[in-house]
């Protein structure tokens, strides 16, 4: 995973975790609780693991054991494109 790919999934498990209190808040006022309960969780669960994976992934690369690539560092170190 590069850099561009994980601030997008970033940005992505943070709009999930967000639509989920919109979706509970609207859902709510229009068909009750419970049910406004069940809708807001498959959300809730996807965006927060999502998250705790990014978390765990960006504390993996400060450490040093799995690195998050750089392309422009790539390709800074090798200018012609050539592995």
């Amino acid at each position: 995973m590069d850099q561009s790919g994980f601030v997008k999934l970033s940005i992505i498990a943070l709009a999930l975790v967000i639509l989920s209190f919109f979706v509970r808040g609207f859902s709510q006022l229009l068909l009750g609780r419970g049910i406004a309960e069940m809708l807001q969780a498959p959300l809730a669960i996807i965006g927060f693991t999502l998250l705790v994976y990014l978390f765990v992934r960006a504390t993996l690369d400060a450490v040093g054991i799995w690195t998050v690539e750089n392309p422009e560092q790539d390709s800074e170190t090798n200018p012609e494109g050539d592995t």
